[in-house]
């Protein structure tokens, strides 16, 4: 049989109309629900060939799959629920939205309950969203309508972020706005992974942060996931640790998926502890298989790169260990990590195991290794790793060019130094200031100045400043001892307009001094003074020095010219000293004492006591012995020699002259003798003993003058000592007398000869200026 239904719905209904939107559906949920349909038409049932068996004058509502609207045979069956559900999702789709579909909708025989409402949604496209949220808001307006988890997921899910972010956060607030939130928990999980997954950042946090403030604890894993990536991908770490945080607050369980994302992020970030800790719980997870490579990737750089370095070798091999192909990246970090820390061994072992394995270097970590095995000395491997790199295509920088000319140059590699310096410029590449500074070094050092010339011509030409270095070479000349080539090196200077400063022309004006290369000397002191600097009293003893030991004639002429050339007070003093009385107009004691009380002891003291001893050894060589004792006592009476001489009563006296020269020395005994002779027979004060304190370098030549006397003076290892009764009766012989009122003993120039030749350096080397370390000479 057929069924024929005609159903007629009042004129209010048929004029209803079916709202578009869920905000719209919302508003019209307030207002109160239609009245029951009224049937008005009658049922007619129909054999087969369409004679009238029987009517009725009207029929109750059907429900689908419940009660029986269908005959077959003699017999009624329910209509199928898929069936219905399907009328349902085809009149959506036919009608999509408007009055028409309402108007359909509202014609049905029967009202749909909830589970047929859910299964004709399920069943429409999800391509097009516009009949679901046309067919639910509908359905709101219904009196039978009861909110479902699975319905809001499913419209949640169906709905694209993109277009549909204002209803999707519609949806959210009226999920979390009824009064069991928590029993949609797919509902609020499909919003926060629809809006994280889309990238939209604002709504999907402020829906974390609701869900958070809320109490909320059903957010799962795939939701957390999505916001993690969100937060990290947008750069946001700090935010994304803060959804880790509550994620391990709420007991959701991690997955694969949150432990790649989180361990990186947690090693990016610096906190290493922490993601070695989730790595190790990572690789313990059950259901979990081998870390993915790109988690080892970050976890060996960011160990390599933070100095880790054991950490990093381990979860290298680890990475290797479980069957991943390691990167370019990750071998470089690794390199980069140990060449960095000093294991350079360790390193190229690396190095030559990721060549091995078909990896190709990075233009980096070439330029890494090539220069770390030149700092170390490693040259020949530094300059085999240089042609590799060459032939694998890259372009050596300037700095590594520059590395390997300085190395090379440290080493004193002359021709491969002068090879790759020729390579940089045949490359366009513009030697440093430095790189210069190391190759001029080592020309100089091997004595090649005329290469030392060009190059530094063509520094010069390179717009650098030539006058600091050409200066540091000259000094280098001068420490070694190569006068010669100091002064090959000096005139070169000068045709090239080059000046110097004062501090090196004295150095070197020193060096021809020590040499005895005198004629060079003098033109030096002579532009040293014409430079405005000042000859000081140190310089002017060095020269003196220079004379008192002097053998041959016509270098003391030269000497004596260069005394003059200085323009010294002291020179003035000198002839003043070898002038007789009346040319001097005043006697030795008042002439000497009017020079020393022009010296500035405050900053002169050393230099005075320096100038004291070479002057002394001088007068004693010449056999002026008046005049010297009479610089001996003004120096002691000024406190140049303060210490000297010690009075303890009727104790000891003692003279210490072991920081004087030899004929200081000599003077400074025969002088103190006389003193301790006059106070002992005059005054007659006597002391238990006396004590001449020599040192181990002075007691032979004291000894020997006094024992030509028969002197009362035992000799031990630095001091001459005898009893002061001894060296009273000692003072009354008439030779000591005569020997300490300025007479000169028999054959004292053979015996001041003697002292010359077995000490010819006996004057305390004093020096004038502090050398800077970069100019510094050894003495």
């Amino acid at each position: 049989m057929l069924l024929r239904v005609g159903l007629a719905r009042s004129a209010r209904l048929r004029g209803g109309a079916v709202p578009l939107s869920l905000p719209l559906a919302r508003r019209l949920s307030f207002e109160p629900p239609p009245p029951d349909p009224e049937w008005t038409d009658t049922v007619e049932y129909l054999d087969e060939t369409g004679a009238l068996l029987s009517s009725a004058p009207g029929a109750r509502p059907a429900v689908p799959g419940a009660d029986p609207t269908i005959l077959s045979g003699g017999s009624a069956h329910p209509l199928p629920r898929p069936a219905a559900a399907a009328r349902i999702a085809a009149l959506a789709l036919r009608h999509r939205s408007g009055a028409p579909l309402s108007a359909a909708l509202s014609a049905l025989p029967s009202a749909p309950d909830a589970a047929l409402l859910l299964l004709a949604a399920s069943s429409l496209p999800a391509s097009d969203p516009v009949p679901l949220t046309s067919l639910v808001a509908w359905a709101r307006l219904q009196p039978w309508f009861a909110p479902s988890d699975d319905l809001s997921s499913l419209l949640a899910s169906r709905l694209p972020p993109a277009t549909h972010s204002t209803e999707l956060l519609a949806l959210f607030d009226d999920t979390l706005a009824l009064p069991d939130p928590a029993a949609f928990p797919k509902t609020l999980n499909t919003v926060v992974s629809a809006l994280a997954t889309h990238g939209l950042l604002e709504p999907a946090f402020y829906c974390f942060k609701r869900l958070r403030d809320a109490g909320f604890k059903g957010l799962e894993t795939p939701a957390y996931n999505a916001l993690l990536s969100l937060l990290l991908t947008r750069g946001l770490a700090f935010k994304a640790f803060e959804v880790l945080d509550e994620m391990a607050t709420s007991g959701c369980a991690l997955d694969e998926g949150t432990y790649e994302l989180a361990v990186p992020a947690l090693a990016r970030a610096g906190r290493i502890d922490a993601a070695r800790k989730m790595f190790d719980e990572m690789k313990q997870r059950e259901g979990i298989g081998r870390a993915p490579v790109g988690v080892y990737s970050v976890m060996v750089d960011v160990l390599a790169k933070a100095g880790r370095l054991d950490a990093a070798m381990g979860m290298y091999r680890e990475m290797v260990a479980v069957g991943h192909r390691v990167s370019t990246a990750v071998s470089t970090a690794m390199v980069e990590g140990l060449v960095r820390s000093g294991k350079l061994d360790a390193g190229m072992e690396l190095w030559e195991e990721m060549r091995r394995g078909g990896l190709r270097p990075s233009f980096g970590l070439y330029t890494m290794v090539v220069e770390a095995n030149a700092r170390s000395g490693r040259l020949d491997i530094a300059a085999k790793l240089f042609g590799d790199m060459e032939k694998a295509g890259f372009f050596p920088t300037p700095g590594t060019y520059a590395c390997l000319v300085e190395m090379h140059a440290s080493a004193g590699q002359v021709d491969a130094a002068l090879r790759l310096y020729h390579s940089m410029a045949n490359a366009g590449t513009r030697p440093g200031l430095s790189t210069f500074t190391a190759l001029l070094t080592m020309l100089a050092n091997k004595s090649m100045l005329d290469l030392a010339a060009k190059v530094l011509l063509e520094m010069k030409a390179s717009g650098f400043p030539i006058e600091v270095t050409a200066s540091d070479l000259l000094m280098i000349y001068i420490r070694d001892g190569s006068t010669d080539l100091a002064l090959r090196w000096l005139r070169f200077m000068g045709s090239a307009g080059i000046r110097t400063n004062n501090f090196i022309i004295r150095q070197l004006f020193e060096s021809c001094m020590k040499t005895g290369l005198y004629d060079s000397a003098r033109p030096l002191l002579e532009t040293y003074v014409a430079g405005a600097a000042k000859v000081d009293l140190i310089l002017y003893t060095s020269i003196l020095a220079h004379l008192v030991r002097c053998q041959d004639e016509n270098n003391e002429r030269a000497i004596m010219d260069i005394l003059s050339a200085s323009k010294h007070k002291a020179h003035d003093f000198m002839c003043g000293l070898f002038t007789g009385p009346k040319q001097r107009k005043q006697p030795v004691l008042s002439f000497v004492r009017e020079f020393f009380q022009g010296i500035d002891y405050d900053n002169e003291e050393s230099a005075a006591r320096y100038f004291v001893n070479v002057l002394l050894n001088y007068l004693v060589l010449m056999g002026q012995m008046n005049r010297a004792r009479c610089v001996w006592k003004v120096a002691y009476e000024n406190k140049l020699f303060a210490k000297a001489i010690v009075f303890d009563q009727h104790i000891a006296w003692s003279l210490d002259v072991r920081s004087l020269s030899v004929g200081a020395a000599l003077v400074a005994t025969v002088h103190t003798l006389h003193r301790f002779r006059k106070r002992m027979l005059y005054y007659g004060v006597v002391p238990r003993r006396i004590k001449l304190v020599t040192g181990p370098t002075l007691k032979m030549v004291v000894a020997q003058v006094l024992a030509s006397l028969e002197s009362p003076f035992e000799v031990s290892k630095v001091v001459l000592r005898a009893p002061g009764d001894s060296v009273l009766e000692w003072f009354k012989k008439p030779i000591v007398q005569q020997f300490l009122l300025n007479e000169i003993p028999s054959k004292a120039d053979v015996l001041m000869h003697r002292l010359n030749v077995m000490f010819p350096s006996s004057a305390p080397e004093v020096r004038s200026l502090s050398i800077p370390r970069s100019l510094g000479m050894s003495r």
